[in-house]
């Protein structure tokens, strides 16, 4: 049924579609509008059968979660930024025991300094918690994405973060096709959990582990994670035939055929690429974009295959790790192992700030022209703010106390004068 909603909105009419027995709530923006409104459905009996746990913080959410499905229901939640952090010991135990709950991660920069604005920093420093991480480029992706993570997650055995930007697509009203009742049941059977506590026949889970097996568990772990990358493609098919939704998949390609330069990008900033790449190639300029949508499990033959005999790639990335470079570059430079193949990475968009059709022109030009000069560049940055920090050439002096503060006066007296 088409409706002109919320992002968010849209997400927990997805989620309620997918019949959770269990839906664990604190909130934090800019995920607050998906847990609100499934809490509204709970009380007004259009979701059913499910406990709306209201809980005193984002660790509590996570561990009423992992007790939700240890106990052998459907489980969903949400968090956003300093949300997930604190949630992060229960994250990593939520995948050790293969508990298949899904959760929205509203991506969302991490302070200090504070900043409620999008970025991928927050969902990519859980990278490696064991959590298959799926990145949704719209809101009509976001609705069926997470309708598929029930599917992949139960049928892997692992937990799916769901990662959709912040405020540019939660808070977002656009036209959404949401699936019926009848379709779901169809697509998603009900839920029958493999392993969980009952009082009657009691088990151990998550017990203690030594030396002697800790490596094989992990192991296994892993397997599981090199099967989401099947289970993934096939639960995407299955799902577009029955809808007619082109969502999902490992990722996407889009004006790739002959393309100059490939783009690899995450999430929404892959509709204003879009545009750009339309503009550029009306001036006979061929750029492509690879969208890619599974970073957890990363899918190096598919990310080998997209790019193709492509000489020039760029990673468009709106989050980095400190003391090293981009986070997506390790990942690209494996899958093009023993290609000579030009790989770069673009740093914008940190903290919410805009990612507009020039930037993506300006990205793809500078690529065109070989002005890439290091493995990552920064773009749209404030240049006079910046050097006058950077104090000489041989390297960088900051001042002493809170950088934040002291930049915000520095660009506060740039406005006032």
């Amino acid at each position: 049924m088409l409706k002109q909603i919320e992002g968010s909105l849209g997400i927990a009419e997805a989620v309620a579609l997918c019949r959770p027995g269990a839906v664990c709530a604190y909130p934090i923006s800019p995920q607050t509008h998906i847990v609100e409104n499934l809490g509204k459905m709970v009380k007004t009996h259009q979701l059913k059968d499910c406990e709306f746990v209201n809980v005193e913080s984002e660790f509590a959410a996570i561990s009423v979660s992992i007790g939700a499905s240890a106990g052998g229901v459907r489980t969903y939640t949400a968090t956003a930024s300093q949300g997930l952090l604190f949630m992060t010991e229960g994250v990593y135990n939520a995948s050790g025991l293969g508990l298949p709950i899904v959760m929205t991660v509203a991506s969302r920069a991490i302070g200090a300094p504070i900043n409620i604005w999008n970025d991928h920093s927050d969902s990519l420093s859980q990278r490696d918690s064991g959590w298959l991480q799926l990145f949704c480029e719209s809101n009509q992706d976001a609705v069926d994405t997470h309708i598929m993570a029930f599917k992949i997650a139960e049928e892997v055995g692992l937990p799916v973060m769901v990662c959709m930007d912040g405020f540019v697509l939660t808070h977002a009203f656009e036209r959404l096709d949401i699936p019926s009742q009848e379709q779901i049941d169809k697509f998603l059977p009900e839920y029958q959990p493999r392993e969980y506590l009952d009082p009657k026949e009691p088990i151990s889970m998550g017990a203690m582990v030594g030396p002697e097996a800790f490596t094989e568990v992990r192991i296994l772990q892993q397997r599981k994670m090199y099967k989401a990358l099947d289970v993934i493609e096939r639960v995407t098919k299955e799902y577009r035939e029955l809808t007619g939704h082109h969502s999902g998949g490992l990722l996407d390609c889009y004006n790739c055929e002959n393309a100059d330069v490939k783009l690899i990008i995450m999430g929404s900033t892959v509709g204003t690429a879009k545009d750009a790449v339309d503009e550029l190639k009306a001036q006979g300029i061929n750029a492509g974009i690879i969208s890619l949508k599974s970073f957890r499990p990363f899918p190096y033959a598919a990310v080998r295959e997209a790019i193709g005999d492509t000489k020039k790639v760029v990673l468009v990335e709106r989050h980095f790790s400190y003391g090293a470079r981009g986070i997506l570059f390790p990942e690209v430079a494996r899958a093009l192992k023993g290609l000579d193949t030009e790989v770069h990475t673009a740093v914008c968009g940190l903290g919410g700030r805009a990612i507009l059709g020039s930037t993506i022109k300006n990205i793809v030009k500078y690529s065109l022209e070989g002005k890439f000069t290091d493995e990552l560049t920064w773009f749209d940055l404030d240049s006079a703010l910046l050097n006058s920090y950077l104090k000489d050439t041989e390297g960088v002096t900051l001042p002493e106390g809170p950088l934040a503060e002291s930049v915000l006066e520095e660009s506060l007296q740039k406005v006032r004068a």
